[in-house]
């Protein structure tokens, strides 16, 4: 089974909201909600996959030194295993902008299980719940 490496990250604004993001029809999972990230290319370092993609995604500017580790999801899905690790973050430059037609809202953390989320996501919601 192939093993998808995909770094995702909890945006944190200081009252405490969490940033989640809806996938866009014609992407797999549409409609559900997901905490911001993607892909980790070859020869890329999670940090810097995740700083590529809310440059891309969100339009903001993060730093590796921002980046918290604070959990990881390990899930199977029917062709695939996806290994996302779940970063912190309480700074960055600019303001979060849907880039790519998903949409976003910022979500106080008891109120992040409203939200229907890809399975791989659900168990990093009470570790963040717990953080904040």
């Amino acid at each position: 089974m192939t093993i998808v490496l995909v770094s995702a990250v909890a945006l944190v604004d200081p009252d405490g909201r969490v940033l989640l993001a809806q996938r866009p029809n014609g992407k797999s999972m549409a409609g559900l909600w997901e905490f911001p990230g993607g892909k980790v290319e070859d020869g890329e370092a999670p940090e810097a996959a995740l700083i590529r993609e809310l440059r891309e995604e969100l339009g903001i500017e993060t730093w590796e030194s921002c980046l918290a580790p604070l959990t990881f999801a390990s899930h199977a899905y029917d062709d695939f295993h996806l290994l996302m690790p779940l970063f912190a973050c309480r700074k960055w430059q600019g303001t979060p902008a849907s880039r790519e037609g998903q949409n976003l809202k910022w979500v106080r953390p008891a109120a992040l299980r409203d939200y229907p989320m890809p399975p791989a996501d659900i168990p990093l919601i009470p570790v963040l719940r717990d953080w904040l």
